[in-house]
């Protein structure tokens, strides 16, 4: 350990800074190859993830008490200026580009702010501190997606692993499935379970987040069109609909076929390893905030990313950057994972 009580081996999650910097570089030397710059991470991580001596097991987790996890929760913080920085780069770049080159842009950029700018702000949204919370609404309402602030906590959270959870997906379902399914449940169901909170505490919908959220992103929409800023808004929705896929592909890699036991009373089971897979791949987790070691998240939700551990629960092939290509072509995940699920299950494959 260092002078400092940061270990070495706790640096890692610097890298979360190291993506989007490096995004800003790459579209400010040539925006027409940031999306081919994208796609060449996207394999080097996955490549690392499978192929990488010793890249399959992360460090230990640190103690809450650590400095180093105090460190490294400041350098999430930090990460939302260095987004709206990134979207303010790239807008100014599609502002006078090719319609090839915005769409180029648009998945560079959705690839960040989804991969890690939503990863980072549900680590935020489930921190005790309220500014930190403040923070996931801004990061979520930068990609359109400000409902994902009610449904994951208050949705997602009880219900994960179970039929009720539109954000769960069920064995057998592809990610083609699942989009549908996941984009318009938790959409409904966000704004159903918003409505309940404020009926409980006799408030209107003006005192409601996702309600001034969701006008700010119809505002920003309605400047850009009126001054003719049609590649910007092309640029701006764009890298939110890569943004909100990946998630939504996170989400159906993360519970995939687990299903949490319901009584006929509709009681549900507790949360328990198994109703989540993971992943302790030291470049994606390093990337990702831990967000692998998914079954001690759900169990500890409050836990800082730094202390999370890895648990011997569903494991998955590889990281998130090679789930990613599995789930995009369904025959090829069913051939990987349904022999997973059979042998948790404890029954023959086939």
């Amino acid at each position: 350990m260092s002078p400092s009580g940061l270990r070495f081996s706790d640096t890692r999650f610097l890298l979360i800074l190291l993506l989007p910097g490096f995004s800003v570089l790459s579209i400010g030397s040539g925006a027409a190859q940031a999306g081919w710059w994208t796609l060449a991470i996207l394999f080097t991580v996955a490549a690392l993830d499978a192929f990488m001596p010793g890249g399959q097991r992360s460090p230990p987790p640190l103690a809450e008490t650590e400095r180093g996890t105090r460190v490294m929760l400041w350098v999430v913080r930090l990460y939302v200026p260095v987004q709206l920085a990134l979207l303010v780069v790239g807008a100014m770049a599609a502002a006078t580009a090719s319609w090839f080159t915005v769409l180029g842009l648009s998945f560079a950029v959705g690839f960040v702010t989804g991969a890690q700018g939503i990863t980072l702000a549900h680590e935020l949204g489930h921190s005790r501190n309220r500014f930190d919370r403040f923070l996931a609404w801004v990061l979520m309402t930068s990609v359109n997606y400000s409902h994902f602030m009610v449904e994951h906590y208050r949705g997602h959270h009880p219900r994960a692993a179970t039929w009720e959870d539109p954000a769960s997906a069920r064995q057998g379902e592809s990610l083609w499935q699942f989009f549908p399914r996941t984009l318009a449940g938790s959409f409904l169901s966000a704004w159903r379970l918003e409505g309940l909170r404020l009926s409980q505490h006799g408030r209107s919908w003006l005192s409601s987040p996702l309600a001034w959220c969701l006008a700010l992103n119809v505002a920003v929409v309605l400047a850009l069109w009126s001054l003719f800023a049609i590649q910007i808004v092309a640029f701006w929705i764009g890298q939110s609909i890569m943004a909100i896929a990946l998630l939504e592909t996170v989400n159906y890699i993360e519970h995939y076929g687990l299903q949490r036991k319901t009584s006929p009373a509709g009681q549900r089971e507790p949360f328990a390893m198994a109703h989540a897979w993971n992943a302790d791949h030291v470049v994606s987790n390093s990337l990702l905030a831990n967000l692998q070691r998914h079954s001690d998240h759900h169990m500890h939700a409050w836990k800082p990313f730094p202390t999370l551990q890895a648990l011997p629960g569903p494991q998955l092939p590889t990281g998130y950057a090679g789930c990613l290509m599995l789930a995009a072509l369904p025959p090829v995940w069913f051939a990987v994972m349904h022999p997973r699920l059979a042998a948790l299950q404890g029954r023959p494959a086939g």
